[in-house]
């Protein structure tokens, strides 16, 4: 059974920082790759960060430079350390696993990833 657990959302005024964490369970396979993805009312799902099981990571455009992807292998958990947060990032943000290959394709988004949590809310003010 595959779990996918975040948390660390929360509000926080525009220039602060929050560290989301994504605790994964039960996923089957050697070869992943797990992103980090949000969603507000009215917009449309976007993939801003991800990472492989060989350690490769991708970001957004929209978050590179203030936000971080990374991995604790001996707890797995997966990491987004947010910073220089802006109003534009409130969102749902939630984690998602996959196949290795969508960490790379072109709209993350768009892509089939097999399992997902069930989000955590961000708000920047």
């Amino acid at each position: 059974h595959v779990q996918l657990v975040e948390s660390g959302g929360g509000s926080v005024q525009a220039g602060g920082s929050l560290r989301l964490s994504c605790t994964v369970s039960g996923y089957p396979y050697r070869a992943w790759c797990i992103g980090w993805f949000r969603q507000s009312p009215g917009q449309e799902r976007e993939g801003i960060a991800a990472i492989d099981s060989d350690g490769a990571v991708t970001y957004a455009d929209s978050v590179k430079g203030r936000f971080t992807i990374s991995l604790d292998n001996a707890k797995n958990t997966l990491y987004l350390q947010m910073d220089s947060l802006e109003s534009e990032d409130t969102a749902m943000y939630y984690c998602a696993a996959g196949k290795e290959y969508l960490c790379f394709t072109r709209n993350m988004a768009l892509e089939p990833f097999d399992y997902r949590g069930q989000g955590t809310q961000v708000t920047v003010s």
